[in-house]
């Protein structure tokens, strides 16, 4: 059986999410922004914390840990690489590491770029992956710390997973994100579609996360690069993926 997956709304614009196995009762949490809307949701539905999976060391992703720990405490994962600046963790994983959550596999995808040492964790059995500021619904994470190259390959990475996978990335920037995927890629009616149901659900005060990789990879302009639309329309007709990549980020930084 799948996990059972909870989106938590967190800070103004930041999501956690709860996978919760309902035969051994264990529950992981990735992210922790802050600590009252995740014990909420912990509490609403009777759950007892057991994993907590960090994906990359800024805070918004990882204040309310010392919160949650105090009232649910629970093992804490996160990189081996990120570990000098990530609370205190139980495990440290790497590229191609594996461990259970209620006897589901989870394995851990290293997508550095918007960090270096940014992770992201891949449920097969539920068709999830938690992508945090990799990435992000129409949209991917600044390149805070690492290069446009490094980014496309993580990138490459998730968009290899099967189109059913659900992306649950960390932030609430969809709408503004299609205002900026639109301008490079005007004439994707798929596209256009989707900016018109983020309009309504936004209206309507709903979430526009998560979403599905096949969506992500028909629609979000930084999985696109060798797309011949997006390529004719910034200039760069046969140029190479990473460097169409870094254009569109480089357009995005700017908009």
């Amino acid at each position: 059986m799948p996990l059972e997956i909870v989106t938590i709304p967190c800070l103004s614009d930041n999501y956690a999410f709860l996978a919760h196995d309902p035969a051994s009762g264990q529950t992981a949490l990735v992210d922790a922004p802050e600590a009252a809307p995740i014990l909420a949701a912990l509490d609403k539905r009777g759950w007892t914390l057991s994993h907590v999976l960090l994906t990359h060391h800024h805070w918004d992703h990882v204040d309310g840990l010392a919160g949650i720990q105090e009232k649910q405490p629970a093992k804490v994962i996160g990189a081996a690489a990120d570990a000098h600046r990530l609370p205190p963790l139980d495990e440290r994983v790497t590229e191609g590491d594996e461990f259970e959550i209620g006897g589901e596999p989870v394995r851990v995808l290293d997508v550095s770029g918007h960090t270096d040492g940014h992770v992201a964790y891949y449920m097969p059995q539920s068709a999830a992956v938690f992508t945090a500021d990799s990435l992000m619904a129409l949209g991917c994470g600044r390149l805070f710390e690492g290069t446009a190259p490094q980014m496309w390959a993580s990138l490459s990475k998730l968009a290899a997973l099967p189109d059913k996978t659900l992306v649950c990335s960390g932030h609430e920037y969809t709408q503004s994100n299609a205002k900026f995927a639109i301008t490079v890629d005007p004439d994707n009616a798929a596209l256009q579609q989707r900016m018109a149901e983020i309009e309504k659900a936004r209206a309507a005060g709903h979430p526009t996360v998560p979403s599905t990789l096949a969506l992500e990879k028909a629609t979000n302009p930084f999985l696109r690069a060798t797309d011949p639309a997006i390529q004719a329309e910034l200039g760069m007709e046969n140029a190479d993926p990473a460097t169409v990549f870094a254009e569109i980020r480089a357009r995005k930084d700017r908009f």
